[in-house]
């Protein structure tokens, strides 16, 4: 008896046609932004670009495959993130936000969102094991966290939330559907900026929400519907398109991930380091239980600014860059933003695909030279 294949093996044709004797494996785009439409209004039909259209459709359905729930595709990871905490919401109710993930989250959340009476509320993503989440409405939060990469227990977040009354929203960013399932450990909703390594290739913006509660799905739906937040044809097909290569390059990059940060860890330039796939790192123990892959995401702490901004000068294979996830290495001293409470030193550092025995003897003649 055969099994069902695995997700990596579902995310090779997620969501494209069925294959028929003539016809190409995947359609390409479609540029529409007005449908047919005569008689009474048919529901199934499509109408008007801003409510739905074939291409959007496509994607949806793989993804939703892929996440374990219905999805709803935006046009950036900001905007999945915005869809959630405005239309999830009403004046009085508290959103718990992690004060040590994503800035701009907590930037949009404080400047649009406080003035019409939501009650923003902060967490360090190591405490939030141990928060009782009483009074919180809602909560997006990030496991693991960027750029620091702690962790925490989703499915022991949910249940205590659930049992307040309030829903947990996962941003899963840096792992990505292949990394982690939020769905089925408990979360009502798993949240991606797909801008990242599931396009890959740092030349679209795009981000998805996904819930298994159709009433979820339903209000941030007819929110990108009202709100205009929608994705074009273009960037969608783009994004479909490389979900066919996302295990393989998961795959090189998370290894290569584990190979640097272990090379990382015994230079003595570099002072501290944080990668989940260490055992000596805080995060190894829950990242081994939740995740089935430790991600492609190293954190490490060099003497300070000027030997940390002299070290990515001199690397050749890795861009200096604020993105992540790219087939290219990328990385950048995080806290030139201002925005994190993180060491002057310290390097958010996006392993890529590129050859191992390259990519590790290109930051070593770097760290050489500083």
């Amino acid at each position: 008896m055969s099994s069902k294949p695995s997700l990596a093996s579902l995310s090779i044709n997620a969501g494209a046609p069925v294959p028929k004797n003539g016809n190409a494996f995947r359609h390409g785009p479609e540029f529409a932004s007005t449908f047919h439409l005569s008689g009474d209004v048919d529901p199934e039909c499509y109408q008007y670009g801003r409510f739905a259209q074939p291409t959007w459709a496509s994607l949806e359905t793989g993804l939703a495959e892929l996440e374990g729930g219905e999805t709803i595709i935006f046009p950036s990871g900001m905007s999945a993130a915005s869809a959630i905490l405005t239309s999830l919401v009403k004046s009085g109710d508290t959103i718990l936000l992690p004060s040590d993930g994503y800035a701009p989250v907590r930037y949009y959340t404080e400047k649009y969102l406080v003035r019409f009476g939501v009650v923003l509320k902060t967490i360090a993503t190591a405490d939030i094991d141990n928060f009782d989440f009483k009074g919180i409405a809602l909560a997006l939060l990030e496991t693991p966290s960027n750029p620091m990469l702690d962790t925490f227990d989703i499915k022991k977040a949910a249940d205590k939330l659930h049992k307040q009354g309030g829903l947990l929203a996962i941003d899963n960013t840096t792992l990505t559907f292949l990394g982690q399932q939020p769905l089925a450990l408990g979360a009502d909703i798993s949240m991606c900026a797909d801008t990242k390594a599931v396009n890959g290739h740092s030349d679209v913006l795009f981000g998805h929400v996904s819930s298994n509660n159709k009433l979820l799905c339903d209000k941030i739906r007819e929110w990108r519907k009202f709100s205009g937040n929608i994705p074009g044809p273009m960037e969608t097909w783009l994004v479909h398109r490389s979900l066919s290569t996302l295990d393989v390059r998961l795959e090189r990059m998370c290894s290569n991930a584990m190979l640097l940060a272990s090379t990382l860890s015994q230079h003595p330039k570099v002072k501290s380091i944080r990668y989940p796939g260490l055992a000596t790192d805080p995060s190894f123990t829950i990242a081994k239980q939740q995740q089935q892959c430790f991600g492609f995401i190293i954190s490490f702490e060099l003497e300070n600014k000027a030997k940390a901004d002299q070290f990515l000068e001199a690397c050749e294979l890795v861009y200096v860059a604020t993105s992540f996830g790219g087939v290219h290495s990328t990385a950048e001293r995080r806290a030139r933003w201002g925005t994190d409470n993180i060491a002057e030193g310290m390097i958010r550092f996006s392993v890529g695909c590129e050859r191992s025995v390259d990519l590790i003897s290109d930051v070593n003649t770097a760290l050489d030279v500083i």
